[in-house]
């Protein structure tokens, strides 16, 4: 008779405990996978905390947000504005949507906005995590744990560089964090997409869609995100390429039909950030800087952000575009050589290593509407416009640990070797974290700003101009009139500036002076209207009022709208006697400025 051992004997697990462990287990390696992007967000906020001490500042904040009424809430004309304003030459309606909630929770406390803004952006770095896994997975043999390295030195690299600060301590580009955020939320889904299959598949190309149209809400500079999707699809995702049959086959037929619905929002957006920027004036003509200009523009572009990327010292938050742009100076002659073998090299090696070339290709792709040939403003460059290109350069770092850690795992690298590389690559991090605290509180508030943009370049005229209106502002008049006669030997056609000075003449009591110096403004600028209105306020207190009336008239006929001049010519009717006239032009001032109206109201009635 056989008897069985019961002692030996497995015990039987209940169903519903194995239901428990696994769920068990779900969770631990939800928890696993969670807790890397989780501490990359943390350790960036922690970063780039100091900006939740930084107030709004005069470079766009006070046209953007504290000195613009119509964008203060979440109700229907709220909404109209935000679909509808191009301010600043922007069409952004999600990121004004962001603006309007901040509103609603903060009021006007500008720690609120920052606080918002660099909750976006710690978000988008755990999203930038989960990228660099999925492409340093596709175009690396690495795998495991070197593979989470690379990923890990990828994300921080980015995340933590102070070319960054810009973006995230500026409340008025709160544009290209949100956009950067729905950027990486588009390049993520379309990558599983791509990996998926059946419903899933098609789930992830209708997200990766609708993130898009999100981040064209948000920034017209994503624009460019169809032609950087069809470059993942030839490297490393390697989908298009390879012969004829590789760009036209059936196969490639149906990458390139998935591409229609991006490329169609792509142009778009850029017909809608033309038409923006267009409207708004900002464009730069090609007679002031012509075609040969442009090439040396946009090859100093693409030296300069690898240059500050590598070393990023003299930040700045202005980097002004030189009154004459030629190719054969040295400035621009040196990039355009380096570029130019740079391009050289990477090609010819792209067989043994195509990454190079990707990731150049890529950079050049995401500068593209920032790069020089179609301009605006008046910069040269602009620490905020490495946002998207800088991310390809990031994962090339990020490779490149990725080897090194798999290196010494492998006991292919000598551990003094392996750990001075480690050190070396862990100080270069911590070296970039703590000149990102510093360049965050440079926006502290503007005195901070132009103080220190004067301090990294000297020369540049606006940075001086901007520093000589905040101290005309504070009271300091003789110091105002110093920095704009600074700017004016810098740039002595800047009729700006003039007018500049001759406001702080005008407070300095020299209306002689004031006199001239407005005069050359508008010499140079005929459609100066703010400048024919304050010749019309220095000419009435030199009491020659027949003359002030016509610099007033020449400035209403220039710009309607602007009270300035309307003001004016109430008092200069007022102290002629033409009580009539001064009626008129009351009345005026009042659909204008009901304000400035009310502060001559006393004296209109004592005539009356």
């Amino acid at each position: 008779m056989e008897t069985t051992n019961v002692a030996t004997a497995p015990p039987a697990v209940p169903i519903a405990d194995r239901a428990q462990d696994a769920m068990l287990g779900a969770v631990a390696r939800a928890l696993r996978a969670g807790v890397v992007p989780l501490a990359i967000a943390l350790v960036t906020f922690a970063v780039f905390s100091p900006a939740l001490w930084n107030g709004f500042v005069d470079w766009d904040d006070e046209i953007t947000l504290y000195k613009n009424p119509n964008w203060r809430g979440l109700g229907a004309p709220q909404l109209k504005y935000f679909f509808t304003t191009r301010l600043m030459g922007h069409y952004i309606p999600v990121t004004w949507l962001t603006f309007g909630l901040d509103y609603e929770l903060w009021g006007m406390n500008p720690s609120g906005y920052h606080l918002t803004s660099l909750l976006i952006y710690a978000a988008s770095m755990a999203v930038l995590y989960f990228v660099a896994l999925e492409l340093l997975a596709k175009a690396t043999t690495l795998a495991g744990a070197p593979l989470r390295v690379a990923a890990v030195a990828a994300t921080l690299f980015f995340a933590l560089h102070p070319l960054r600060a810009e973006s995230v301590a500026w409340a008025t580009e709160r544009r290209d964090v949100l956009s950067g955020l729905f950027y990486l939320l588009t390049v993520l889904a379309y990558v599983r997409a791509v990996g998926a299959r059946g419903g899933r598949r098609a789930g992830a190309l209708v997200a990766s869609i609708g993130f898009y149209l999100l981040a064209l809400g948000s920034k017209g500079s994503v624009m460019v995100l169809p032609a950087v999707l069809i470059l993942l699809d030839v490297y490393p995702l390697r989908r298009l390429g390879g012969g004829w049959g590789g760009w036209a086959g059936p196969a490639a037929r149906r990458v390139w039909l998935e591409k229609l619905p991006f490329v169609v929002l792509g142009v778009a957006g850029a017909v809608v950030t033309y038409y923006a920027q267009a409207a708004s004036l900002f464009i730069t003509s090609l007679e002031r800087y012509p075609l040969s200009a442009r090439v040396g523009m946009s090859f100093y572009s693409l030296w300069f952000y690898v240059e500050k990327t590598v070393l990023p010292l003299r930040l700045s938050p202005l980097y002004e575009l030189p009154a004459r742009v030629s190719l054969l100076d040295a400035r621009f002659l040196v990039p355009a050589i380096g570029v130019s073998a740079a391009v050289a090299a990477l090609a010819a090696i792209a067989r043994r290593w195509p990454a190079g070339l990707a990731v150049f290709a890529y950079y050049a792709i995401a500068l593209g509407p920032v790069i020089g040939i179609v301009h605006s403003g008046f910069q040269l460059t602009n620490d905020r416009y490495s946002f998207l290109p800088g991310l390809g350069l990031a994962l090339l770092v990020g490779g490149a640990a990725g080897l090194v850690a798999r290196a010494g795992a492998e006991g292919r690298l000598r551990p003094a070797l392996f750990k001075a590389l480690a050190g070396a690559g862990i100080a270069w991090g911590l070296g970039l974290a703590v000149l990102t605290v510093q360049q965050v509180q440079v926006w502290r508030d503007a005195d901070t700003l132009w103080r220190y943009s004067i301090e990294s370049d000297p020369a540049c005229s606006i940075c001086q101009s901007n520093l000589g209106v905040l101290l005309g502002q504070q009271g300091y008049v003789g110091l105002a009139i110093e920095r704009f006669k600074r700017v004016l030997e810098l740039r002595p056609d800047n009729a700006g500036v003039l007018n500049n000075l001759g406001v702080a003449l005008i407070r300095a009591r020299r209306p002689d002076e004031a006199l001239v110096a407005l005069r050359r403004a508008v010499e140079l600028k005929p459609g100066y209207a703010l400048a024919h209105s304050n010749i019309g306020l220095v000419l009435a207190d030199l009491g020659r009022p027949h003359e002030a009336l016509a610099s007033y008239r020449r400035a209403v006929e220039l710009k309607f709208d602007t009270p300035l001049p309307w003001f004016g010519l109430t008092k200069v009717y007022l102290d002629l006697g033409d009580l009539r006239a001064a009626r008129t032009t009351y009345g005026i001032l009042g659909m204008f400025d009901p304000k400035m109206a009310r502060l001559i109201a006393p004296a209109l009635v004592t005539e009356w």
